[in-house]
C-alpha cells in the first residue's frame, strides 16, 4: 500500500485543525474501554458498525462501547491505522439533482486497538474473554463461515477447521476464535456475552451459534452446553453499499482533509440496520445512529438477500461477462434496468415475507437508483467474487420458491447463467480475469466435466442441457437443484441465449419476458 497525498498524517493531533465541514468524534476517545470485539475488519464494517457505533457514542451511549478490531487474514488495516490513532475518514457520496458528485467527510474514532489474527492469536482470544468485552461482532464473508452453502452445517474438513480443533492456542478459522475464546471467558468464571454476526446469510444468528456449538461440542460438551444457554446470537440484516478503496479515493479525502489518511472509506449515505434486540450483556443505543431493533429479523433479512443481494449478483455476473466495469455502467446500458427491474418484480417479490408498512413498489425504485449512484463506481468484480458461497441464499432460495409455487423462472435463471458464464475467466471480449472463490478448483473441474457433457451431448439444445445438468450437480452449491428439470430446462435456455446473443443481445430481447 501506497501512502499518498503531502503534509501530515491523520491522527488525533490533526482532529482540530480539520476542514469545519468535516464531523468528528464529539466524545473523549481517552475515556473509551473495549466494549465490542469486532472480528473482520473490513471496509464494510468500519463504514457500517463503527459509523453506528460512532454516532451511539457522540448520543452519550457511555465509554464502555470502544472497538477492538481484529484482522482474520493480513496487517495491511492495523497497519494503516495504527499511526493514526485508530481514526479514519467516512466519505458517504451520491450526485445531486444535476448528477453532479457530492460526498460528506466524517472521522470515525471509535476504534481503540487493531490486532491481527495470525499474529496475535493469543491476543484475539483473550480479547474476546476480557472482562470489558460484551459484544462480539463479525462481518468475515460468507466463505468465512466454513460451512457447506447448501446445508449450512459446520464443513470439518474445512483446512481451517481441522488445524484450529487441533491447535486451540492458535485459531484461524472466526468458529475456532469465538469458541476457544468463549472455553476462556467461562474458565475465567466471566460473564456470557452476544456473538452478533453482520453478514449476509439467511437467519446468520442462528447459523453462527449452530456453527459455535458444532464445534464446541468436539471441544468440550460442557462448553457446547454453557454457549447454548447462555450466550445470545441476534439475527441482523445490514445494508450500506461500500466499494473498495482506490487510490483516486485516497487522494480526494487527503486533498480535503488537508492531511493523509491511509485507510479512508467510501459508502453511499443509505444504510439500514436491523437487529434482533436480543442482547445478554448490554448494548449501545445504536438507533441514534439509524438500526432499528426488532423482535424477528427474518423478514427482513429475507428482503435484503433477494431483492439487494440477489439483484446485485445478477447485475454483477452478467456484466463482468458484458465488460461492464462498474455497477452505475452497467445500470446506464439499455435492458440492464428493465431486467432487474422486471426480475425483481415479477419473481422476487412474489417470494417475500409480509412487510406491514413496506411499498415494494417504492422500494423497488429506491433500489434501482442506488444501483445507479455514479459517484461510488462500485466495481462489478468485486460483487462478483465468492459466487459459490453468495447463490444459495441470494438467488437459489428463491429459485426454490418459485419452483415450489409453479411459478416460472426465467429471470433468475439467466441470473445464474451469468454466474456459470462468468466461470469462464475470460469475457465476451476474450479478457481474462481471476475466479477469486473458495471453491475455485472445483469450480473448474466441474466446468471441464459439463463441457465435455455437452460435447458428447452434440449440438444445439441437447446439448446446452447436457451442460446445465453436469453444472447444477455440483451439490454443495445446487444441493437437490440438479434434480429439478425445470430449473436445468430454464437454466439451459438462458445459458443458450448468452451463448449466441451475448449479454446486452438476450437482455434487448426482453429477458425476462413479460408474464403469460
Amino acid at each position: 500500500m501506497e501512502l499518498v497525498g503531502q503534509g501530515s498524517r491523520l491522527d488525533a493531533a490533526a482532529l482540530p485543525g480539520l476542514p469545519a465541514h468535516v464531523a468528528r468524534p464529539g466524545y473523549d476517545r481517552s475515556a473509551l474501554r473495549t466494549g465490542i470485539v469486532h472480528l473482520g475488519l473490513g471496509a464494510f464494517a468500519r463504514a457500517h458498525l463503527a459509523a453506528v457505533n460512532d454516532a451511539a457514542l457522540r448520543a452519550g451511549a457511555g465509554p464502555d462501547w470502544g472497538v477492538c478490531g481484529v484482522s482474520l487474514r493480513h496487517a495491511d488495516t492495523r497497519d494503516a491505522l495504527a499511526p493514526q490513532d485508530g481514526l479514519y475518514t467516512l466519505a458517504l457520496r451520491d450526485a445531486d439533482g444535476g448528477g453532479a458528485p457530492r460526498q460528506h467527510l466524517a472521522v470515525i474514532g471509535c476504534l481503540r486497538e487493531t490486532l491481527v489474527a495470525p499474529e496475535q492469536p493469543g491476543a484475539v482470544l483473550e480479547r474476546i474473554a476480557a472482562p470489558d468485552t460484551r459484544i462480539v461482532s463479525l462481518t468475515v464473508t460468507e466463505k468465512g463461515y466454513c460451512h457447506d452453502p447448501a446445508s449450512g452445517r459446520l464443513d470439518l474438513a474445512h483446512p481451517d477447521i481441522a488445524h484450529d480443533l487441533a491447535h486451540p492456542a492458535s485459531p484461524r478459522s472466526v468458529i475456532g476464535f469465538l469458541a476457544y475464546g468463549l472455553q476462556r471467558r467461562r474458565a475465567a468464571g466471566r460473564a456470557p456475552l452476544t456473538v452478533m454476526s453482520l453478514d449476509n446469510l439467511p437467519a446468520n444468528g442462528r447459523l453462527l451459534r449452530a456453527l459455535v456449538l458444532a464445534f464446541a461440542a468436539r471441544v468440550d460438551a460442557a462448553l457446547a452446553d454453557w454457549i447454548a444457554s447462555a450466550c445470545a446470537f441476534p439475527c441482523s440484516m445490514v445494508d450500506r453499499i461500500v466499494p473498495r478503496t482506490t487510490d483516486a479515493d485516497r487522494h480526494d479525502v487527503a486533498a480535503t482533509l488537508g492531511v493523509r489518511d491511509a485507510w479512508p472509506v467510501m459508502a453511499e449515505p443509505y444504510l439500514e440496520w436491523v437487529v434482533e434486540d436480543d442482547f445478554v450483556a448490554g448494548r449501545p443505543d445504536w438507533a441514534a445512529g439509524g438500526a432499528r431493533f426488532v423482535a424477528d429479523a427474518a423478514p427482513f433479512e429475507t428482503l435484503k438477500l433477494r431483492m439487494v443481494n440477489g439483484a446485485h449478483s445478477a447485475l454483477a455476473y452478467l456484466s463482468v461477462m458484458a465488460g461492464w466495469a462498474t455497477v452505475d455502467e452497467a445500470m446506464a446500458q439499455p435492458g440492464m434496468r428493465r431486467f432487474l427491474s422486471e426480475l425483481m418484480r415479477q419473481e422476487i417479490e412474489p417470494t417475500l415475507p409480509p412487510l406491514p408498512g413496506l411499498d415494494l413498489a417504492q422500494y423497488r425504485h429506491g433500489l434501482l437508483q442506488r444501483f445507479a449512484n455514479s459517484a461510488l463506481r462500485h466495481q462489478t468484480r468485486q460483487i462478483a467474487m465468492d459466487g459459490s458461497q453468495k447463490l444459495p441464499q441470494r438467488l437459489l432460495g428463491t429459485v426454490r420458491d418459485r419452483l415450489a409455487a409453479q411459478a416460472p423462472i426465467p429471470g433468475l435463471a439467466l441470473a445464474v447463467a451469468g454466474w456459470l458464464y462468468f466461470l469462464r475467466g475470460s469475457d465476451q471480449a476474450g479478457r481474462a480475469y481471476e475466479i477469486q472463490d473458495p471453491m475455485a478448483e472445483a469450480l473448474a473441474d466441474r466446468r471441464a466435466r459439463a463441457d465435455e457433457a455437452a460435447r458428447r451431448a452434440g449440438e444445439g439444445p441437447a446439448a446446452m442441457l447436457a451442460w446445465a445438468g453436469a453444472m447444477t450437480g455440483l451439490e454443495p452449491v445446487f444441493g437437490d437443484l440438479g434434480q429439478a428439470p425445470r430449473f436445468v430446462q430454464a437454466l439451459a435456455q438462458a445459458a443458450q441465449s448468452l451463448r449466441s446473443l451475448g449479454v446486452a443481445g438476450t437482455l434487448s430481447a426482453g429477458y425476462p419476458p413479460p408474464p403469460g
